[in-house]
């Protein structure tokens, strides 16, 4: 199974008077949001399932995947890695799974699935890691597909 983890792109800073999950993209983000959609379509199956945090930053970096995609309170910020693995279904699901979502969230599973630690690790904004369960004489292994920053496209 894939586990593709998408972290939002540029999103405007926050400010008083704006409630976090009304953040939208910034013109950069805007960009880097095209150009990893344009990388990802490229790349996906047809048949991956994307599923959405409500914030309307990751709202608006779905839309430029141009694909149909539910949105999940369980991917709001905040949410935790364990939510994150149960709404992807991983690794029993048999589809691909595209996440977009928020850090820490996204950098936390992206460490328990590849190093089986609980660490902070980093992903850029805008930032796709692709993971890939696979069985490998009897034994479960987590491998890491690619790692592609939209600065990088």
């Amino acid at each position: 199974m894939d586990l593709i983890l998408w972290r939002h792109a540029e999103a405007v800073l926050e400010r008083e008077g704006l409630p976090d999950l009304d953040r939208a993209l910034t013109t950069k983000g805007e960009r880097q949001a095209k150009r990893m959609a344009e990388w990802l379509n490229h790349r996906l199956a047809h048949s991956t399932r994307v599923i959405v945090s409500p914030a309307r930053r990751c709202q608006q970096t779905a839309k430029a995947l141009d694909r149909s995609y539910k949105t999940l309170e369980a991917l709001a910020p905040e949410a935790s890695p364990e939510a994150l693995l149960k709404a992807a279904r991983w690794p029993e699901g048999s589809e691909p799974v595209l996440i977009i979502g928020h850090q820490p969230t996204l950098g936390l599973l992206a460490a328990q699935l590849l190093a089986g630690v609980e660490q902070p690790w980093p992903i850029r904004k805008g930032a796709v890691w692709w993971l890939r369960s696979r069985d490998r004489e009897g034994s479960a292994q987590v491998v890491l597909h690619a790692v592609i920053a939209p600065d990088s496209l």
